[in-house]
C-alpha cells in the first residue's frame, strides 16, 4: 500500500519546476513576479538552475510562485 504525499513539489525536480514556470509565464513575467536577474538578464533553464540551486532564498521564491500556480490552476480545473 503506498501513502500519497500531501506535498505537491515531492517528486518535482528543480528543472522541472523552472520549465513547468516558463511555459506558463514566460520569462518577462518570471522576472517580474521574481525579480531576480537569472530571470531577466539573457534568461535560460540551465543560468536559472545554477542560480537557484545556490541561492536558497531564490529557490524558495521560486517554489512558492510554483504552489501558487499549482493551486491557481486547480481552482480552475475545478
Amino acid at each position: 500500500m503506498t501513502l500519497k504525499t500531501k506535498d505537491p513539489l515531492e517528486g518535482k525536480t528543480l528543472e522541472m519546476i523552472v520549465t513547468e514556470l516558463h511555459a506558463a509565464y514566460g520569462w518577462d513575467e518570471l522576472a517580474h513576479q521574481i525579480p531576480i536577474n537569472c530571470f531577466s538578464n539573457d534568461p535560460s533553464i540551465k543560468s536559472s538552475l545554477k542560480f537557484l540551486r545556490r541561492t536558497p532564498w531564490a529557490r524558495a521564491k521560486v517554489e512558492k510562485l510554483y504552489l501558487h500556480y499549482l493551486k491557481r490552476n486547480a481552482k480552475r480545473a475545478q
